[in-house]
This record gives structure tokens, sequence and C-alpha cells, in this order.
């Protein structure tokens, strides 16, 4: 029985460069080495065009190939009789393996000369098992039941900081990722906010990734899984990743300086993006393609489990006040800069955008009236908020402010008391002042 494309994957990472031969109309041979096979489908592979060699040359005169492929852990061969069907020259194929190849391009020692120009589309013909004698290598772990793992260990969560948490834990039990984070998509579509993070020092609660920057980017923009099985130099792919404005004040991403392997999986719910699920090793090779799937799989199921809690009601009224401690203490100086909403405790900075703009309402409500108590629904019908509609994101901002707070800020805390209602907690005087 020939071997099907799907069982060729783990020959598609670039651990061991394919060749690929082609002829020129007069029957004249040309072999060369590709950098990049990417599997694109059951029928179909994209071999990466970095510049016009003579292989580019041959196949749009004459559009037939023949690639060997090799299975890195058994070395078995595979050759592969391809057809061109086109060039993609943009979009997700194009930008997966423009990432790709800065991986395999830092582990070749090629980064500068490395560029994706265009993918390549072929037609699988046929594939043929050079030497059937040699053994498959051994099959790697079940993706499936890692998946399954991951999904018990998840369990029911009818809350939406709990479900950050315990989806990033459970990655640990399942896929053994030990380092990750969960970013969601903003009001504006423009970026990505971290909500949560798994294994490092500072949790990055509150940084920003724009649209198409960084491996993060590229998955939210283009809603496909991006995978990187090598250490890249490429800054675009690098843990340094972009924010909206970087003149702005930014809170670093909390990732690993020098990831070996790096996988960005987008949360979808139908259509629509939710965030992204970010997960990186020191290791490299850590995912495998059978991962990339299962974490697809995961990442919609998150992407529907967001939005559904984000959509239960909330309660109607704020909780009844309790007896609290007077403030005491020197005053946190608190200052508010309208322009992007941001907000500094005695000069250093908390937070920006909308979960500043909601910290800044709810401190001068307690200033003029001795206020604790609030709910999510007068949040979204205050007109001292200078912001598009809410939306299901209220929810997930209010979490981000909380969790700044409790890192950055302790003296001013938010207590959950209901669905959908808070109470502030002072144990510090405070100074506001508006920039």
């Amino acid at each position: 029985m020939k071997p099907s494309l799907e069982s060729l994957r783990p020959c598609l990472d670039g651990a061991i460069p394919a060749v690929v031969a082609t002829a020129s109309p007069d029957g004249t041979p040309n072999v060369a080495y590709a950098s990049q096979v990417h599997y694109v489908d059951s029928e179909h592979v994209a071999l990466s065009f970095q510049f016009f060699s003579k292989t580019r040359e041959n196949v749009l005169a004459h559009p037939y190939a023949e690639v060997q492929v090799i299975e890195p852990k058994s070395f078995r061969h595979f050759r592969l009789k391809l057809h061109y069907l086109r060039t993609e020259t943009s979009g997700p194929l194009f930008e997966y393996m423009k990432a790709q190849l800065a991986g395999i391009a830092a582990r070749s020692g090629m980064a500068k000369v490395f560029a994706l120009r265009g993918a390549d589309v072929y037609r699988v013909l046929d594939i043929e098992n050079v030497d059937p004698r040699l053994q498959p290598a051994p099959a790697p772990p079940d993706a499936l039941l890692k998946l399954r793992r991951t999904f018990a260990h998840l369990g029911a969560c009818d809350d939406l900081a709990r479900l950050a948490d315990r989806a990033l834990a459970a990655l640990t039990h399942g896929f053994g990722i030990r380092h990750a984070l969960l970013a969601l998509l903003d009001e504006t579509g423009g970026a990505l906010y971290t909500l949560a993070s798994l294994g490092y020092s500072a949790s990055g609660v509150g940084a920003e990734v724009a649209l198409g920057e960084g491996l993060i980017g590229v998955a939210a923009r283009e809603a496909i899984p991006v995978r990187i099985n090598y250490h890249t130099g490429d800054y675009t792919y690098h843990a340094a990743l972009h924010v909206a404005d970087p003149a702005s004040p930014r809170i670093p991403l909390p990732v690993l300086a020098n990831p070996h392997s790096q996988i960005a999986v987008p949360l979808t719910h139908g259509e629509r993006l939710v965030g992204v699920l970010y997960a990186e090793s020191e290791e490299n090779a850590f995912f495998s393609h059978a991962d990339e799937d299962a974490l697809v799989v995961y990442g919609r199921h998150l992407g529907a489990l967001i939005v559904q809690l984000a959509a239960l009601p909330d309660d109607a009224e704020p909780a009844l006040a309790e007896p609290t401690p007077k403030p005491s203490g020197a005053p946190l100086a608190v200052r508010y800069f309208a322009h992007d909403h941001s907000v500094f405790v005695d000069n250093d900075y908390l937070i920006k955008g909308v979960a500043g703009s909601i910290l800044w309402t709810l401190l001068n409500e307690h200033a003029a009236s001795g206020r604790r108590d609030f709910c999510n629904r007068e949040l979204r019908r205050d007109p001292r908020l200078p912001l598009p509609d809410f939306g299901d994101n209220l929810e997930t901002r209010l979490i981000l402010l909380q969790r700044r707070l409790a890192e950055r800020c302790p003296p001013i805390a938010l207590e959950k008391t209901g669905r959908g209602r808070f109470r502030l907690q002072l144990t510090r005087p405070l100074q506001l002042n508006a920039g």
C-alpha cells in the first residue's frame, strides 16, 4: 500500500533538507536542496520560493518536479511526484511558511540568506517509499490522548478568571507544556492583551501584542496556528514582540529569552477570533504536527468557553457594603492621562486603555461618595467612561485589572462579590491627579 501524505508529515518539519529534482523543457536535469516542503492538505504540498533559481525557472517552464524527503528518526526516504499549480505571496500559508523558514534558517546558520518570497503550491501525483525494508520510527505519544488528559484536567469552569488559569495548567498535565500564555483580542480588534500566563517569573498580565507582529500577532491576524520547532534569531519571531504603539508605556511579554520550539494557536468561536494560546519550550522539536492539530481543537474549545462565560447575565445590583478599616499610611499618588487612559501609581506605570479608564472611574467615585461596591451593568452605562461598547470584554478587562493591581499595587484591590459584582478595597489613602 502506498504511503499517504498525512503519514509523511514528520518528514516535512525541515529537520533534514529535502532534495528537489526538475528538468528544463529540453530535458536537462537539475537537482537542488529545498529549504522547506510544507504539508498543505492530503493532496498538496508547498515548497519555499526564496530566490529565482534554476529549479524555479524549470518549474515555470515545465510544471513538474520530484522531491525526496527523509523521516528524521528512521531515515526512511520517500519520493513525491509533484505538479506545480501556483505561487502564494501573502495570506495564511505564506505567513506560516515564513515563520517556519525563520527557524530552519537560524538552525542552519543561513538566517541572513533565507528570505521567503513565495509559497509554491504543488499537487502530489504519487508517493514512493524508496526502501520499504526500513522500519518506521516508533510512534510518538498519542496527541489525542494528550488532548483527552488536558480536557479532563480543565474540567468545568463557571468563572472566566478560573478558566484562564486552568486552561494553561491543563497543558502541563496533557502535553507537558511548562511555559504558555493566554492573550485575548481587545475592543479595537487591532491588538491582544495577556490575561494569564504559566511558568514565568513575571506574569506579564496586561502585556500587548499588535495583530501581525511576532508569532502571536501573525496567528491572530491570519487565524491560523503557527509552529516553529527550532530556535530562531529572527526578531519577528523572537521573544521581543512588538506592541501596537512602541512609544507608549508597556508591560513586557513574559516569554523565554531563547525558545527552541514555539506554537501560537488562535482561539476561535465560529468565524470570530477570541484570542491566541501561545506555548514554548527550550527543547528542539517539542511540538509535533499531531500536537498542533490537537492544540487547534483545544483552542476552539477554549474560544467557545470564553464567549459563553462572558455572555452569562450579571447580577443587577452591587453587593451590600461591609465595614472595612479606614485606609492608613502615606497617600498613594495616582495619576491618570486621558489620551491613552494610562494610570501611574507613585510614578510607576500600572495599566492603560479600558482597564485604566475603569480604575480611574472607580477611584473617583469612591473619592466623591465613599462607594466601594460596583457591578458590571452600571459600568456599561457609565457616561464617564469614554470608551466603545464593552460587549463581552468588560469581564476580562476587570480580571486583567484585578491581577495587575495584585501584582503591582496591592494597596488597591478588586474583590469579586458575585457574578458581575466587585468591591474596591483600599488599605492606603489616595491622592488623585489627572494629567
